[in-house]
């Protein structure tokens, strides 16, 4: 079975400012555990924030160095997913489920690709 990786991009400020939704942690678990249980989950983590990271960049022949946070960037990786599906259209299906658990007022974005088994 094809397996995909489901990039969750955040605004990193706006998150900052989000109040905590109680029942939030609550959905999430029961769709992790749905997910889970249908076999189709395979690793997920959330990120530690930019101010923790480090970019590193090749070009012309030499390498750069920028620490974080990256104020420049507006949606960075805030997550991950690993989820092995039948086709696309089942990890679409998922992935759709995953951000409608969020609130409303939220913005979040997910790229869903393929990984490249070649």
């Amino acid at each position: 079975m094809p397996r995909f990786m489901s990039l969750i991009r955040i605004d990193e400020r706006a998150a900052a400012d989000f109040e905590p939704d109680p029942d939030l942690e609550k959905r999430m678990g029961a769709l992790f555990e749905e997910i889970s249980n249908a076999g189709v989950m395979l690793e997920t983590a959330g990120l530690a924030p930019t101010s923790q990271a480090t970019r590193v960049h090749w070009s012309g022949g030499r390498l750069s160095y920028t620490d974080g946070p990256f104020t420049e960037t507006k949606e960075v990786v805030g997550g991950y997913a690993i989820l092995q599906c039948k086709d696309k259209e089942e990890a679409l299906e998922w992935t759709r489920r995953f951000l409608q658990v969020h609130p409303e007022s939220w913005s979040v974005t997910s790229e869903v690709r393929a990984i490249d088994e070649g």
